[in-house]
């Protein structure tokens, strides 16, 4: 009778020079080679569920994700640099701790991390046919060819690839020529119109244009000549007051205000 399988319960880790996890001993020593094995940490991990956010329009499959990862949690810390994980059943996107993801690639070719990349990037490419105008539509194995010619610059250096730079790769694949900045829903047709003739002023200019008289709406103007014109009427009624009776007896009329 075949002896049943233990499932990996432990592994340590340790912090590489390029500041990402390493997995440098497990329980299964036999099934899993640690040589170049990466491990996802915490804050990796909830960097890539918000890259995954705007894939869930495009098809995007939490399950296959979750099947991808064992998930981990930090059990002890080792010193220099060594961190002893333990096993947990927690969702990567729901769990409130802090977890730590392995990819699971015991079967390189047709296991679930392999889906899961399959999966990323059929919708990264789906995602941007839809928000871009290409010439060409882009093909998932065109992207695939590309990004695996990367890869392999790396291996031929002898650098291992960490799976987060992986995964990242797909999430942020972005084809020559253009700006991933750009990437988003187009704005309206009418908003493009609103916005398309109207230049940036900085706050010089916006400060001339503010006391530049002939851009002042006429409400403005026709406020400033009445006030104007009350100015003079209260002057002339001083003058008046101050003339006081004619030599003849005569009281001068009072000046009559303007009425426009």
């Amino acid at each position: 009778m075949a002896k049943a399988i233990k499932p990996l319960e432990w592994c340590v880790v340790r912090l590489g020079e390029d500041h990402n996890w390493w997995v440098a001993e497990t329980s299964d020593p036999v099934r899993w080679d640690v040589d170049g094995l990466s491990i996802v940490d915490p804050r990796q991990v909830q960097h890539l569920v918000e890259l995954v956010e705007p894939l869930r329009d495009y098809g995007f499959d939490q399950d296959i994700f979750e099947a991808a990862f064992i998930p981990f949690r930090i059990d002890k810390d080792l010193g220099n640099g060594k961190v002893r994980l333990r096993r947990m059943k927690e969702s990567l996107f729901e769990s409130e701790e802090k977890l730590f993801a392995l990819p699971d690639i015991l079967d390189e070719e047709n296991g679930p991390y392999a889906d899961l990349l399959d999966h990323l990037t059929r919708c990264r490419v789906k995602m941007l046919n839809d928000l871009f105008k290409f010439e060409t539509k882009l093909s998932v194995d065109e992207v695939e060819d590309e990004i695996r010619e990367d890869q392999n610059s790396s291996f031929i250096q002898g650098k291992a690839v960490h799976v987060f730079e992986e995964i990242g790769s797909i999430l942020d694949y972005m084809p020559a020529g253009y700006d991933p900045d750009e990437e988003g829903p187009a704005k309206g047709e009418g908003d493009e119109a609103d916005d398309e003739d109207l230049p940036e002023l900085d706050a010089e200019e916006e400060e001339k244009l503010k006391n530049d008289g002939s851009l002042k709406w006429d409400e403005d103007e026709e406020g400033e000549e009445d006030e104007e014109g009350k100015k003079k009427e209260g002057e002339q009624d001083e003058e008046d007051e101050d003339g006081g009776d004619s030599g003849d007896g005569e009281e001068k009329p009072k000046a009559r205000s303007r009425k426009r």
